[in-house]
């Protein structure tokens, strides 16, 4: 396994120092957001698991040790788990009122960025392991084998995920194309 680029950081959060705390924020920060948000379709939401991600780093720091994955991806896979904690709460909040119903038709000011409100409305639609697999190696830019690594799964079965991912997020915006 290659050396792992995070490691003497890592070792340095887990001492208190506060300028490897800063630093590793710095590295960090826009990836997990932009994977938070990617994944809740929330920005907010996605603050809240960006700084829980980093308390969990924070806490776990001292006791990581090299070698069973690389720092990238465990700090991946906790976003991850943090985002579907999140998302089963949304599904589990029960309420007696009957909530507002956005409407789903494009705006009629709609701006040049509507592809790509289209692409993150059609991820939301997709199989949750299809999205993770498409968020990490499309807009994490992880390669296939630290996609795998971080879903815990082999090479083969992120390529099956992929694809099957491309293909649904096809299916969706061919249709949503003909509505329009």
């Amino acid at each position: 396994m290659a050396a792992d680029p995070d490691e003497e950081l890592v070792r340095r959060v887990g001492a208190g120092d506060p300028a490897a705390v800063q630093a590793l924020v710095a590295r960090k920060l826009p990836r997990i957001l932009a994977l938070a948000v990617r994944m809740l379709g929330d920005a907010a939401e996605a603050e809240d698991v960006a700084q829980e991600t980093f308390v969990r780093i924070w806490r776990h720091a001292s006791g990581w040790r090299y070698g069973n994955a690389r720092f990238d991806t465990w700090v991946h896979r906790v976003t991850l788990n943090l985002c579907y904690d999140r998302l089963r709460r949304r599904r589990e909040w029960v309420t007696d009122e009957v909530p507002d119903v956005a409407d789903p038709a494009p705006l009629p000011d709609a701006h040049p960025g509507e592809e790509d409100h289209r692409v993150k409305q059609a991820l939301q639609g997709i199989a949750p392991r299809q999205r993770e697999a498409i968020i990490l190696v499309y807009y994490q830019e992880m390669s296939n084998i630290e996609a795998a690594a971080t879903l815990q799964i082999g090479v083969d079965a992120l390529e099956s995920l992929l694809a099957r991912g491309r293909r649904s997020l096809q299916t969706i915006l061919t249709r949503d194309g003909a509505d329009e």
